[in-house]
């Protein structure tokens, strides 16, 4: 694998939202976004907490530019909300991060509009999310949107006969849905925005094993106590700690990804460690063999489309 070595410019002037900034990965990428001078918009679901989150940031920043908005990507009335509001500022956004996810969560659960909770957060929302702030990412010139896949991306395959899961659902076979869905995404996006010349960046990255609360709460999620799969994760933390990197090591792909020069369109990131799991800097991640298939992209992005009623430009426009 070779080593990419993460340069992160001024980023001063520039606009970046993040998703689900207020803790993990979207905290750790906020806030180096923050330390490069880039005005930050925490997209978050939980005002309290995203409070806190900004009050930690700027703590260690304290001329960070932070500015906290409401965002839950499992409604699509919340979603527009946050592009209507962005867009009626009219201030073009130079990085978009979809970051915020839901992961494994141990009983089948829906969106407000009735997808199944992984699916629909992780991929529809951010799905939605972009093709609302187009035209800023358009008005920014050269604008990067960078979507947050998984290694579990390796395992997953998108059920079109069933992508709701209505008829058997699996935690993890609906994350890894999820995740190959967000890497289908980023690439289809590049490839429409060089059709299209809209001078959009569009990558991917993934953090490899990287120890959030994400691991608890999704498994955990709607739980009085944490499930066999949470304790599992907490039992590899404490006794196989050398399996897991922090949150630096793990938002360093995205952050690559996010701001690096040398970053390319229609690129996937990881860790550069054994199988890109942790550790040792940044390389370009393998593909999935089925987020290859272009067909299969397309198909998702139309299905995408009629889930979420929005779309962007098929002809350029």
């Amino acid at each position: 694998m070779t080593e990419l070595q993460l340069s992160v410019p001024d980023l001063s002037g520039k606009l970046a939202v993040v998703t689900g900034a207020n803790s993990g990965l979207g905290l750790g990428v906020a806030q180096r976004l923050a330390a490069a001078g880039a005005d930050v918009v925490m997209a978050i679901r939980n005002r309290v907490k995203g409070e806190a989150a900004a009050a930690q940031i700027r703590a260690a920043v304290p001329s960070a530019k932070l500015t906290i908005k409401n965002l839950d990507l499992a409604s699509l009335a919340s979603v527009a909300a946050l592009g209507a509001g962005l867009n009626g500022e009219g201030r073009p956004i130079d990085i978009l991060v979809n970051n915020a996810g839901v992961m494994q969560t141990p009983e089948r659960e829906t969106t407000s509009d009735g997808f199944e909770l992984q699916f629909g957060s992780n991929h529809l929302g951010h799905f939605a999310l972009t093709a609302h702030v187009l035209p800023l990412l358009r008005a920014a010139g050269s604008a990067r949107v960078v979507s947050l896949s998984s290694v579990a991306a390796r395992f997953g395959k998108i059920h079109f006969a069933d992508p709701n899961f209505e008829r058997t659902y699996s935690p993890t076979t609906s994350y890894s849905q999820s995740k190959l869905a967000t890497l289908m995404f980023a690439l289809e996006l590049d490839q429409l925005s060089r059709d299209s010349g809209w001078g959009i960046v569009s990558n991917a990255a993934h953090p490899g094993l990287t120890k959030t609360n994400l691991h608890i709460a999704g498994p955990s999620h709607g739980k009085s106590k944490p499930t066999a799969l949470a304790q599992i994760y907490q039992f590899s933390w404490r006794f196989m700690p050398f399996m897991w990197q922090d949150v630096e090591g793990g938002s360093t792909p995205i952050m690559y990804a996010a701001a690096d020069p040398s970053a390319n369109s229609g690129a996937y990131y990881g860790p550069r460690g054994f199988q890109e799991l942790m550790g040792g800097g940044v390389t370009e991640a393998a593909l999935p063999g089925a987020a290859k298939k272009s067909a299969d992209r397309r198909r998702l992005w139309k299905l995408s489309e009629e889930f979420t009623g929005v779309s962007f430009p098929a002809d350029g426009e």
